[in-house]
């Protein structure tokens, strides 16, 4: 005499597929969502911070700017309305840390070039030498999507602001003619202009980690 037959079997098998569907479903309800955090200038290296603001903890975002991209336009801070970029700040005639993050940056481009709300934006630190006929130039030779990726330059008072007022990316340097901050830090910036994260964009791991943190702030807005 069988024991079971083969309809028992097929009950069975669905019980327990059952069973394993709604675990699964019961893990996801109770796992918590990733989040970032939101970087405040009280919270960040002071050496990177301006000391009008290095008070602050909480409420900070990135300043409006008016700049001039690789193509003579004017870009503000509307460009990067409700969207989420990278920011960084370089120079085209930079032979140590800047190519390497050219080509990190470019990266992120390919790696995210069917996602048109994920912005980039690169500033010169020495104005004077990076015109536009000069950005573009680069643009052309890193082949850079100009849709989507801003070179600009500038004032260069309103840029170095940015770096340390806005971005909190650079250690202080006593403002001159000839003064240039360098840095390569990558800057994550959500749609509300906030910071939510900090990379080194010489790094390829850090590459993969501000990748990861792109879908973590991009799941964050569709919950």
């Amino acid at each position: 005499m069988k024991l079971f037959r083969k309809r028992d079997f097929i009950t069975i098998g669905f019980i327990l597929l059952f069973a394993a569907f709604a675990i699964g479903l019961f893990y996801y309800i109770l796992k918590p969502l990733e989040t970032l955090p939101i970087y405040q200038p009280a919270e960040v290296n002071e050496k990177l911070v301006d000391s009008s603001i290095i008070h602050v903890s909480k409420y900070h975002k990135i300043a409006d700017f008016k700049l001039t991209n690789q193509n003579g336009e004017k870009v503000t801070q509307e460009f990067y309305n409700d969207k989420i970029y990278v920011a960084d700040f370089f120079f085209t005639t930079c032979q140590d840390i800047c190519p390497v993050m050219t080509k990190n940056m470019y990266q992120l481009q390919q790696e995210l070039k069917n996602d048109n709300n994920i912005l980039f934006l690169s500033h010169t630190v020495i104005p004077e030498i990076d015109t536009v006929e000069q950005l573009k130039k680069y643009a052309i030779e890193n082949k850079i999507d100009e849709s989507r990726w801003n070179l600009v330059t500038g004032d260069k008072k309103q840029i170095y602001d940015l770096a340390r007022k806005s971005y909190l990316a650079v250690e202080d340097v006593e403002f001159g003619e000839f003064d240039m901050i360098h840095t390569e830090n990558f800057m994550l910036i959500d749609k509300q202009k906030q910071i939510r994260g900090f990379y080194d964009g010489t790094n390829s791991e850090e590459i993969q980690r501000l990748l990861k943190d792109i879908e973590i702030l991009k799941q964050s807005y569709n919950n």
